[in-house]
């Protein structure tokens, strides 16, 4: 378990990301999320992440039923605020905002300090807790202004209120989240994809800076949307096809660690979780299996002689991990 910043709240290792049972890009069946959840439980994973995005709060609601079933001060939960819910009768689907569910809402974004009471006051009621332990401004890349001059304010007084015990962002990017950083008093950031065996732009400024300040980061994205854990033609890298010339660095990668008895899922995991800054690495799953695979990989000891090879064909330019 590791503490993010100095809040004092705790976090495990390898945390369950819960955009998956929110029905991402295909359908989850309630009793298969049921069991992803409680197959993480059983492998130790004590930190769950969410948000009103996620499923149009379908993914609040899988995961607040599932954990229900376990001491509330035993675990530790997120969510994220800056798209509130407004009801729609417009109809179809969300496939468009990568979830297969029904279009019953649509999303506002809204980082205002009003808009923040109000989207964490929702997601409580969806997820059934008088409380969440962390919560993260949600993408606000075209929102900056806003979210640092009234979001971070916002989230800076529940804390001081006690409501939640840390606040942050959560991006899929790493400039803004190392103005976070080096600007404000965020306990933690979580950064998606910028941290990976294929992407490391978020040690130009971020994890650095991360450090520095003794600001925690949460890794997600750690296969890149899907490459690292299964390099193939046609596989996505960053919710697109990846392109020709990364399909070819991730099966060469895969190459070597197969020739040092290991998946490249494995190293791509112990990869984010090396560096000094990461206290947790989110992944994704959509049942039971995959749970335990994501843990069985985490656990693996992945040789010093691998990250050797990568580094001396090219494969991988930083000295992380050593």
């Amino acid at each position: 378990m590791s503490t993010l910043g100095g809040s004092g709240v705790e976090v495990s290792g390898l945390a369950f990301g819960a955009a998956v049972i929110g029905n991402l890009y295909t359908e989850v069946g309630e009793e298969q999320a049921h069991e992803a959840v409680t197959a993480a439980w059983q492998r130790g994973i004590r930190y769950f992440d969410t948000a009103p995005h996620y499923g149009l709060g379908l993914s609040e609601r899988r995961l607040g039923a599932a954990l229900r079933e376990h001491p509330r001060a035993a675990y530790t939960l997120s969510t994220k605020v800056g798209r509130r819910l407004h009801p729609s009768d417009a109809g179809g689907d969300d496939l468009g905002n990568g979830f297969a569910v029904p279009a019953t809402h649509r999303r506002v974004w809204d980082f205002t300090a009003d808009g923040v009471r109000r989207t964490l006051e929702a997601s409580l009621e969806r997820l059934g807790l008088d409380r969440v332990d962390v919560v993260y401004l949600h993408d606000p890349d075209d929102h900056a202004e806003q979210a640092f001059r009234e979001g971070y304010p916002a989230l800076e007084k529940l804390r001081a209120e006690g409501v939640v015990g840390a606040i942050g962002a959560g991006m899929n990017q790493a400039e803004m989240l190392t103005r976070f950083v080096r600007d404000t008093d965020v306990d933690v950031v979580l950064c998606a994809g910028r941290y990976t065996l294929l992407d490391q732009s978020a040690l130009t400024g971020l994890l650095p800076a991360a450090v520095e300040r003794g600001v925690s980061v949460v890794i997600g994205g750690a296969f890149n949307s899907g490459l690292l854990a299964d390099p193939r033609p046609g596989a996505t890298y960053n919710y697109a096809q990846a392109p020709g010339e990364v399909l070819d660095r991730a099966l060469r990668m895969k190459e070597v660690a197969e020739r040092h008895g290991i998946t490249l899922r494995a190293a791509a995991l112990a990869f984010c979780a090396a560096h000094p800054a990461v206290a947790s690495v989110l992944v994704g799953a959509r049942s039971a299996a995959e749970v335990h695979d994501c843990a069985d990989q985490f656990a693996t000891p992945v040789p010093t002689a691998f990250w050797q090879e990568l580094r001396d064909t090219g494969l991988l330019a930083t000295e992380e991990p050593s």
